[in-house]
């Protein structure tokens, strides 16, 4: 690392070696090399073998990771176009092939399909990622389903659920990234030799008129490339508009983990709840005795950062005027592998969490007793009603007790006496041990949490896993920091 300048934290700090890799110069520019053999490769067995030989394919398939970064460099240096530079420095190492190289193409030919194919692969790295969260997250509903746990709304204690169909619902937000990724993964298409503003013209004058040859040229090279689709049609570059999916995708999956980080936090702020922490992990700088859920709050600012993103694709695509400008050429070189990378380092945070993720029983137990004397006064109400009380009357009975002991937590910060309050009032035909026994079972409270967690699980989740079994296996979700 070069301590003298600046150095971007996705790369040093948050990301996995194989997304790095993936858009690095030298997967970047072999790519390149590829798209050019593709090229001449379809030429040379679509009839132009006497322009493109045999003896010159070979030279090119013998360099196609021989790349002379510097010779590039300095050729780019001095024409301001790197597409023309790494022509040249792939010519001077291929002397023979040297004429024919980008034979018919204009820059986007090696720009676009590249970018397509980065893309298309990195998609497979987020999806794998995906799945991973998925799996962690539903084990860890099947340890909990049964689990009672005090539901929030507004942030405010409610009815009772489970700790594993909380859960469920993180893992039905990232079954609908997964469907969009499917779908994504279909839109994603070869830009294929299209010539200079998407007519096709060189090549169609290469091919003497034959419309027939360049239309087998376009899907030959594709093929090549290990596309099954060509886009049918593009100008210069293939629409921008797919980017603003790609992003739009890739948003989502933040969303989605920013929601569930977010919770995670505020169940740590409980003591319900905790992310993994490790043997020598410091909490603070300055209170030794804290757990601050660092990971989770990363994960909330990664998430943020890339859903802030997706604007830019827009703009980029709605500011493309007829067939390209390159006003798109500088901002796409960051915000596309940014957007991946940031998926990246979101999705290893989620696996990292999700595999280690520890629960306080007995503090939730404690939520649990605190509120549902509360949340019980429905059921105290019904069973009155059955013992022969006025159900007007008994409401005004818990209606009044409750107000009291709301005001004896809330202002005295006592314990919850409800109970204690409703057995000692001559109008409740029960004891408080009777009171008692209606909380004995906490799972009462939390109606269909458990079968729904169940039926979730083995209904929706776990088939979509067994299609993607070779996808599913141990993956590295170390943090580096």
């Amino acid at each position: 690392m070069n301590r003298e300048v600046y150095q971007e934290p996705l790369v040093s700090r948050y990301t996995s070696p194989e997304m790095q890799a993936l858009f690095s110069e030298r997967s970047k520019f072999s790519t390149w090399r590829r798209c050019w053999i593709a090229l001449a490769e379809a030429q040379h067995e679509l009839g132009l073998d006497n322009l493109v030989t045999a003896e010159m394919l070979e030279e090119l398939r013998s360099n196609a990771e021989n790349i002379d970064f510097d010779t590039a460099a300095a050729k780019e240096k001095e024409i301001r176009h790197d597409v023309m530079a790494h022509v040249y420095a792939y010519g001077k190492q291929c002397p023979t092939a040297e004429p024919i190289i980008h034979l018919g193409a204009t820059s986007q030919f090696v720009g676009c399909n590249t970018d397509l194919l980065l893309q298309k692969q990195a998609l497979q790295l987020v999806k794998k990622a995906l799945l991973q969260v998925v799996v962690n997250l539903n084990k860890f509903c099947r340890q909990h389903k049964a689990l009672a746990t005090l539901g929030y709304t507004h942030y405010q204690p409610a009815q009772p659920t489970t700790v594993g169909k909380r859960h469920t619902l993180y893992l039905q937000d990232l079954l609908m990234d997964l469907e969009a990724v499917e779908w994504l993964e279909g839109q994603i298409k070869a830009r294929g030799a299209k010539g200079t503003v998407g007519t096709q013209a060189t090549f169609l004058e290469l091919f003497d008129g034959d419309h027939k040859k360049v239309r087998e040229l376009d899907q030959l090279v594709a093929k090549k490339l290990g596309f099954s689709e060509v886009f049918p049609v593009t100008g210069q570059t293939y629409s921008r508009k797919l980017d603003v999916k790609i992003a739009e995708v890739l948003a989502g999956v933040a969303a989605s983990a920013h929601k569930f980080a977010v919770d995670l936090r505020l169940l740590s702020n409980l003591k319900v709840q905790e992310e993994p922490f490790a043997k020598n992990q410091v909490g603070s700088s300055a209170m030794a005795y804290k757990r601050n859920p660092m990971r989770s709050e990363r994960m909330t600012g990664l998430a943020r950062k890339l859903m802030g993103l997706v604007p830019d694709f827009y703009a980029t695509y709605a500011n493309q005027w007829f067939e390209r400008t390159l006003d798109d050429s500088a901002i796409r070189r960051m915000d596309i592998p940014q957007a991946f990378l940031l998926a990246d380092a979101i999705l290893r945070l989620y696996m990292n969490i999700t595999s280690d993720m520890v629960v306080y029983p007995k503090q939730i137990e404690r939520y649990l007793r605190q509120e549902l004397p509360f949340m019980a006064t429905e059921k105290i109400l019904m069973a009155a009603v059955r013992k022969g009380a006025s159900r007007q009357e008994m409401h005004e009975v818990i209606k009044k007790h409750s107000v009291a002991a709301g005001k004896r937590v809330k202002e005295e910060g006592g314990d919850n006496d409800l109970l204690a309050r409703l057995a000692a009032d001559p109008a409740m035909p029960f004891t408080l041990a009777e009171l008692e026994g209606m909380l004995a079972n906490p799972a009462e409270f939390t109606g269909r949490a458990e079968a729904q967690t169940e039926e979730f699980l083995a209904e929706e989740v776990e088939p979509r896993l067994a299609r993607y079994h070779e996808l599913l296996g141990d993956m590295d979700s170390s943090l580096r920091v």
